[in-house]
């Protein structure tokens, strides 16, 4: 990342102006940091979390902070509006402390959850760390009950042990081994020094009773931790999706296999870059991996904390940790380089990771407690699709079944029991809220079910938490596109109607846009708009992931009319409007009875690994099993693309119930 030649004479005077002292309000955080540092970077060391899209380029506009009072240094930026210039609006990431300061962060650069109110509330804000309610974060898998037999990663085992005598006189290890092997079965056994060393006195303190952990490491069965008494009954492990924007993750009673709560915040690496390239070239810099790996593994003990404080467990009992995650989130956790994941000819390290210990990476659970991370296929098909396939079971299925899991990218599987052919379609952040003017995550304040009235284009919405809105999140936005095109707002190349009278549609610098939302009714200091550059992204965005889709049928001489199911995972929770995706052209004009939203999929089969040895050798098989196919070195797929750039498509007869419904709206 090249920085302007100002920054590199603000960061020479660190060491000659001392300390300064920063305040963040309305946090009330305060942080003495380098006089001459960036103020966005002193922001993440006070703990207060940004939107940063660009990862500290002064390109995306979305760290805008007020400057109280202090002295400081800032760099123009054409982000920031006449009018803002003067209430005191700065770029953090363009903005040199030069002493001591007081910065108000305003809503719109928040990088977190504002309390929802409402008992039915769905988020709860907990140190930037929000829980998850079925309906939101969905994770459950769907294939049934005991389809993998209960084997967790660690499993606790209460043994009684014969004292030695004359007769008997193995060795305190063997006596162990030869107890495990009568309960377990188990055959080929570990174990460490440091087990080995206490184990005489723990089992002579203990009168011979002890509990055992066991953890499946590589086809070996290790004793991981040896404790006096039974323990058994408090064995507890967390299953994480690491997201390119959002982790969630689920703790989970390694005994009895029931979920105990699932947590969810936003991946702080977001602050250095909102896709995996940017984060990339920012660890290829000074200190670059380190950051972003703790960025990472401050969000996974945050999320262990806070789960395990609300179940009253000790971090002790906590003994195994799964992993899935995109390629590039993987690297990061394990502070592995991902440099030559963006180099021809695009190889990761590692797509099978050996268990390692979770302490490894600075997992804070049971000191000896163990981390698996789920296998990946290739570069952009990472253990959190291989996950997908395990939790939709699409791997075991009779019929063909087609995954499409919406993220930043937009990974797809189609197959069955026979075979698995995988690929990815870049559809960049659109529908996580980034990259486009209003966008939000989908958090309080996020509008994200709409409706426009066709004969007056006067909108009625509703928000996350029924507060005042802050922006629109992914389902927003599909709701928002289908509604303007159903309303004659847009034509099918996502332009406005210029003959159309409205308020709501006006002209601008940029071109024209649809003002949702005013100022006046709004919880930000602007009007919440949708402009064509929005559109533009946005279409680009659905058409990736549509030609995708049906460009890797066809290429296998299949349509979608051969696919029994289409699995729709991701982000946007119960929100995802089927019919309103469909006339955006988004999904296939498929029978609605088709599709099947399984939500956080990845963290669903995250979970079954967790809690089944056989589930993580399905992965495995389904990792080294699944055909990648690369879509870029497809001219005929980049056709497939450019006909995908109109709502609903170029080729109406795709989509018959569209053009059937959107006639009857106009009309």
């Amino acid at each position: 990342m090249i920085k302007p030649k100002k920054k590199k004479k603000a960061k020479a005077a660190q060491s000659s102006k001392g300390k300064c002292s920063v305040t963040f309000l309305p946090y009330g955080k305060k942080v003495k940091t380098e006089c001459g540092r960036e103020l966005l970077a002193a922001a993440i060391e006070a703990g207060v979390h940004m939107t940063s899209s660009c990862g500290g380029d002064g390109v995306c506009g979305r760290c805008k902070v007020v400057i109280k009072k202090g002295d400081y240094v800032t760099e123009p930026s054409g982000r920031i509006t006449p009018e803002e210039r003067k209430k005191g609006y700065v770029l953090a990431c363009l903005t040199s402390i030069r002493g001591d300061m007081v910065v108000f962060v305003p809503p719109e650069s928040r990088l977190e959850l504002d309390k929802v109110k409402d008992e039915d509330s769905k988020y709860s804000r907990l140190q930037g760390i929000y829980s998850t309610a079925e309906d939101v974060d969905k994770a459950d898998s769907i294939i049934e009950e005991g389809v993998f037999g209960h084997s967790p990663l660690a499993t606790k085992l209460y043994l009684e042990l014969p004292k030695p005598t004359l007769d008997d006189k193995l060795s305190d290890l063997e006596r162990v081994y030869r107890e495990i092997r009568k309960k377990s079965g188990a055959t080929i056994m570990q174990t460490g020094l440091k087990n080995i060393k206490r184990l005489g006195h723990v089992l002579r303190t203990s009168n011979w009773r002890i509990t055992v952990t066991l953890g499946k490491r590589n086809e070996t069965t290790e004793i991981v931790l040896v404790e006096p008494g039974d323990r058994s009954k408090t064995n507890y492990g967390v299953a994480f999706d690491i997201g390119t924007t959002t982790i969630s993750g689920q703790l989970v009673d390694l005994r009895t296999k029931k979920a105990l709560g699932t947590k969810a915040t936003y991946n702080r690496q977001a602050v250095f870059g909102s896709d995996v390239i940017t984060r990339i070239i920012f660890a290829s810099e000074e200190d670059g991996l380190e950051r972003l790996h703790h960025a990472v593994i401050d969000n996974l003990n945050d999320i262990i904390r806070e789960l395990a404080k609300e179940r009253n467990i000790s971090l002790n009992d906590i003994t195994g940790v799964i992993c899935a995650g995109n390629m590039t989130m993987v690297h990061l956790l394990l502070r592995v380089d991902p440099t030559f994941i963006r180099r021809e000819p695009y190889v990761p390290t590692a797509n099978f990771v050996p268990v390692i210990r979770a302490a490894e990476v600075g997992i804070k659970i049971n000191p000896r407690g163990l981390l698996s991370c789920v296998p990946g296929v290739s570069t952009y098909v990472g253990g959190d699709i291989t996950a997908g396939v395990i939790s939709s079971g699409i791997a075991d299925a009779k019929k063909l079944h087609l995954l499409i899991d919406i993220g930043t990218n937009g990974e797809l599987v189609v197959g069955s029991k026979e075979w698995l052919i995988c690929c990815a379609a870049s559809a960049g952040p659109a529908f996580e809220g980034s990259g486009v003017t209003c966008g939000v995550r989908a958090s309080s304040g996020a509008i994200q079910k709409i409706k426009i009235d066709p004969a007056t284009f006067e909108p009625k919405y509703e928000t996350i938490g029924k507060t005042k809105a802050k922006g629109i999140c992914g389902s927003g936005y599909i709701d928002l596109l289908a509604e303007l095109y159903k309303a004659g707002l847009i034509n099918r190349d996502g332009k406005f109607d210029k003959s159309i009278k409205t308020k709501r549609l006006r002209d601008s610098d940029i071109g024209m846009e649809y003002v949702l939302v005013y100022r006046r009714d709004a919880d930000v200091d602007y009007d919440i708009i949708i402009t064509e550059a929005d559109i533009e992204n946005l279409k680009r965005s659905k058409g990736a992931i549509y030609s995708a889709a049906s460009f890797l049928l066809a290429k296998l001489g299949l349509s979608f009319d051969n696919v029994d199911k289409i699995f729709i995972a991701g982000g946007f929770g119960t929100y995802l409007n089927i019919e309103k995706a469909i006339t955006i052209g988004l999904l296939p004009d498929q029978p609605r009875e088709k599709f099947v939203f399984i939500g956080n999929s990845s963290l669903a089969g995250s979970r079954e690994i967790l809690l089944s040895y056989e589930a993580m050798l399905k992965s495995e098989d389904v990792a080294r099993k699944m055909t990648y196919f690369e879509l870029s070195n497809e001219q005929a797929y980049m056709n497939e693309y450019i006909s995908s750039l109109f709502f609903p498509h170029t080729d109406l007869s795709r989509f018959p119930s569209v053009k059937k419904t959107t006639k009857k709206a106009r009309s």
